[in-house]
């Protein structure tokens, strides 16, 4: 027996490496109750703050059974055992796990007290679940003595965040058989983070592995015991009967109680939906309140994840906001929050931007007001290269709000200056580049939004908007405006011809137009008409700006056509309408195709997933990787992008209306038109062709964005169907897995419910749907996602090329604006769009959205390798991972060759962005494997 007293700390050596063992001294200590070791009191307060790791024990020791004597009462000692004497058979084990960390440093209090719980009996302990022997009365499977976790107190957690390895030793219990799950309780005060559980040498099975990766909570949090299953891929149907009603009762555990309404904590494992009815902040007025999105037929949307916050006073439909500092810690199912790495990454470089020095709904003021731009583009360019100075006002809340040495490191020592930023490779290689007319229409295939661009099939442009209530709505661009640029073609040759094409953002805006012209923003609805040349480029050819009739709605609008012109005053007009372009297609790539297509449509199907499909089930392996974070990634955007006053409506131009405005835009969302190959022809970029390798053919060769997209998307497609293949024989296995027909009728009704009675749906009655279905879920959560996220700050980053908001509309002759824009016409275009403060908050804002953490996971790659003991399986991904390197050299090749104009265009940037693979930072490559930032 290891009778215990308190050491001086100072007696102690420094901390070993996770899972080292210490000298062969050993430690007495006298120690408080662990129920009371938070006591202000107590020995342990001051021993944890000075010493955390002082509780060392020998190796001796250990092997022993422990007496504890408590200083609250010496007579009575608590002995644990945790090798009881059994002759019988053994079967060793090894878990893996991640003690708690926060950040990349210990919670050194958590820590301390686990050791005191050790050493008090209160361990962590596992039982094996049998796969071949049931409980008579109830058919589960049988479930064997507790082992325990062997040094947890002599193991000791590291400084940083890693991965700590403990033995356990399983009584063999031959009715137990071969385990197929086995139930952990964690009676430490803590909760770790269980990543794995080998058994080795299971009397007629050898090795078996289950892999985890799952936090596991004290037991005093949970209703029900934690179940692990091992890395086998059943159907239900297939599922060894001793394991079903554990299957069962673990995804009844997942949807938890719809009814309650009470606040999910952090341990609870509860996936729900809810509506988007946390954007407005009620309590600070009227100017904050924002409509509820989803559940009606004027603003439908897909449902996000529920919190059980408690309603606003001020509105009972509308739940209460979040502090900004908790905003990271809002309830998501702890297993879908961010990792330790990635958490570390968001802050510090959120601690380097400006975005989070200021507060976006206390810059409103500031903001609206006389608005302080930068006097040339040579004071943008300080951004990059030494910094700006920053108003007083300013300073002082910084200086208010963030540690003295954090400063220290955000400001220069010259003066009060913000720190530079990267340079975007918009302007790094050729810095004016980005003004010319082959660049502006250049990023319209191979930009952050190459999803807008549509063949024109019929001139004059018509609109789809409802002449009863918006009138005539026909572009008033006329053949006089462009035909003497069509390379001797008639506008009917052009077209049929397949010459010309067009970035539309008229009818989506028209009808919100008039309401975000009443903000701050003053812009308009556009129509640009493109050419393309024989060399595969695409030249502008005129840009119709339009506003709201002055009368109303009903005599529909008034528009203006402005034409390509490199002389006078007409050209610096040319270039803003370049830029109120770019306005309108940077808020629509923000919205609507980045936000809406990607974060808020997937959110549903990542909720269906966990509530109706087993971990063990194959579809939920497959699909698993491609929601990593999702959840998470939407809950934080809530509490400080999308909602009332926050970054989204400071740096876009619909403004208030953003969210609101992508709701309207969620009308027309189609899910089969997601695929690739469909939107591409939609939108006829592309036409049907069996001879082609894809089945389809491009109207525009070098168009970088399809041309890439559709090798990816292939080769999903082919790892997508040898897959399911493999667990699908056939239609009628489809129809009859009870758990993927759950999760497909939940998805439809439930988590994108104001869209349950569309035909379109897919009627998951066969195994093409199935493939498709998935195929169109990873697309998006990966490729798709990569190609509108990753480039943001690489063109976004140098404002003037890609301006996200205008302040005043267009010049009219006569005026003291048009004189300006003739004698000055770069102050004339940063006065409209670049306010510093804005342009500021939304470059620091992209490029945190623009960088891979450094424990980012790419298509092509799992967590784990062994995610499945499927050896067919594993050999069809280790092809789809072999073809996607292929894929990434072809690029490569691709972007050396001259002939291809639009991979590298005017500014130099070859385009990445479905380059599968990539390093951390701000690369402008890489497809993650799921929507994660």
């Amino acid at each position: 027996m290891l009778h215990c007293k308190y050491l001086s700390p100072l007696s102690f050596r420094t901390k070993a490496p996770c899972g080292a063992r210490m000298n062969s001294v050993v430690a007495a200590a006298t120690i408080n109750n662990p129920d009371h070791a938070t006591s202000p009191n107590g020995l342990l307060p001051m021993t944890m703050k000075f010493f955390p790791g002082f509780l060392r024990m020998t190796d001796v020791a250990r092997s022993q059974p422990l007496t504890v004597a408590s200083s609250a009462k010496p007579s009575q000692n608590i002995t644990v055992d945790p090798h009881p004497k059994d002759g019988g058979k053994k079967i060793k084990g090894r878990v893996v796990l991640m003690k708690k960390n926060v950040l990349e440093l210990n919670d050194l209090k958590a820590s301390f007290l686990d050791r005191v719980h050790e050493l008090w009996g209160k361990v962590v302990s596992l039982q094996l679940i049998s796969s071949v022997n049931g409980d008579p009365e109830n058919g589960r499977g049988k479930v064997g003595k507790p082992a325990y976790l062997e040094d947890w107190v002599t193991t000791i957690t590291p400084l940083t965040a890693g991965e700590c390895t403990f033995e356990v030793t399983f009584d063999w219990d031959e009715e137990i058989g071969v385990p197929g799950a086995f139930i952990i309780r964690n009676d430490h005060h803590s909760e770790f983070y269980l990543k794995t559980l080998t058994l080795e040498d299971v009397p007629g099975e050898g090795r078996i592995h289950f892999v985890c990766n799952s936090w596991v909570y004290p037991a005093k949090n949970y209703k029900k015991d934690r179940v692990f299953f091992a890395n086998k891929t059943y159907l239900l149907s297939d599922t060894p009967g001793p394991l079903k009603k554990f299957r069962e009762e673990e995804l009844v555990n997942l949807r938890g109680d719809d009814d309650d309404e009470t606040e999910l904590q952090e341990w609870d494992r509860v996936y729900g939906y809810a509506y988007y009815n946390d954007l407005g902040k009620p309590h600070k007025g009227p100017k904050y309140a924002r409509p509820i999105l989803g559940g009606s037929s004027k603003f439908p949307y897909p449902r996000r994840g529920r919190t059980g916050r408690r309603p606003t006073k001020e509105d009972p439909e509308s739940e209460t906001p979040m502090m900004l500092l908790l905003s990271l810690f809002i309830y998501v199912p702890r297993d879908e929050r961010f990792g330790h790495l990635k958490m570390s990454d968001l802050i510090a470089y959120a601690l380097k931007s400006i975005s989070q020095l200021l507060r976006p709904d206390e810059l409103a003021s500031i903001l609206v007001g006389p608005q302080k731009h930068f006097d040339s583009l040579e004071d943008v360019l300080k951004l990059y290269e030494g910094g700006i100075e920053l108003p007083e006002g300013i300073l002082k809340s910084v200086r208010d709000n963030i540690p003295a040495e954090t400063i220290k490191e955000l400001f220069r020592t010259d003066g009060e200056k913000f720190p530079k930023f990267p340079v975007p490779q918009v302007i790094k290689v050729d810095k004016p580049a980005w003004r010319t007319d082959e660049e502006f229409a250049r990023e319209m295939l191979a930009g952050v939004n190459p999803v807008a661009i549509r063949r024109l099939q019929e001139f004059p442009p018509a609109s789809k908007l409802d002449q009863k209530a918006y009138g005539d709505q026909t572009s008033q661009i006329t053949k006089e405006h462009i035909e003497h640029n069509l390379k001797g073609l008639s506008i009917d040759e052009a077209i049929k011809n397949n010459k010309l094409f067009i970035l539309d953002h008229h009818d989506a805006l028209m009808p919100y137009l008039r309401r975000i012209n009443t903000t701050s923003t003053k812009t308009y609805s556009s129509r640009t008409l493109l050419f393309l040349e024989n060399d595969g480029t695409l030249k502008p050819l005129a840009i119709e700006l339009s506003l709201p009739h002055p009368d109303g709605d009903q005599f529909g609008c008034i528009s203006k056509v402005y034409t390509p012109s490199s002389q006078g005053v007409e050209s610096s007009i040319w270039q803003l309408a370049k830029a109120y372009v770019n306005v309108n297609d940077s808020g629509h790539h923000q919205l609507i195709s980045h936000w809406l297509k990607t974060h808020a449509v997937i959110e549903p199907f990542v909720i269906a997933a966990n509530r109706q499909l087993s971990v063990l089930h194959p579809i939920h392996k497959l699909l698993h990787p491609h929601f990593r974070e999702t959840m998470n990634a939407n809950a934080i955007a809530r509490e400080v992008l999308t909602n009332a006053g926050g970054i989204i409506e400071e740096t876009v131009f619909p403004a208030k209306f953003s969210m609101e405005w992508s709701s309207v835009m969620y009308k027309n969302w189609v899910f089969p038109e997601q695929a690739l190959p469909v939107d591409l022809i939609k939108r006829g970029m592309a036409v049907e062709d069996p001879k082609s390798s894809h089945s389809v053919r491009l109207l525009i060769e070098d168009y970088p964005y399809a041309a890439d997209g559709l090798e990816i998307w292939s080769a999903i497609k082919t790892w997508v169907k040898e897959f399911c293949s493999f667990y699908y024989k056939n239609d009628e296995m489809v129809q009859n897995d009870s758990e993927l027909q759950s999760w497909w009728k939940e998805l439809r009704e439930e988590g994108h419910g104001d869209k349950k009675d569309e035909p379109w749906w897919p009627k998951m009655q066969t195994c093409e749907e199935l493939i498709e279905s998935c195929t169109i879920i990873i697309w998006l959560s990966s490729a798709y996602h990569a190609a509108i996220n990753y480039g943001q700050y690489s063109i976004g980053g140098y404002v003037p090329n890609r301006p996200s908001i205008s302040l005043h509309f267009m010049p009219e002759e006569g005026t003291p604006e048009y004189e300006e824009l003739k004698t000055n016409p770069d102050k004339a275009f940063l006065k409209t769009f670049t306010p510093q403060l804005q342009t500021l908050l939304g470059m620091a804002s992209i490029e945190i959205l623009s960088r891979h953490p450094v424990d980012e996971l790419y298509l092509g790659q799992r967590g784990t390798p062994e995610w499945t003991t499927d050896a067919n399986m594993l050999q069809a991904f280790e092809d789809f991972r072999k073809k996607l390197e292929g894929i990434e050299k072809r690029i490569i090749k691709m972007n050396k060759d001259e002939k291809l104009k639009n991979r590298v265009g005017p500014a130099k940037i070859p385009y990445t962005l479905l380059y599968p693979s990539s390093e951390p930072g701000l690369t402008g490559k890489g497809i993650p494997n799921s929507v994660n930032i």
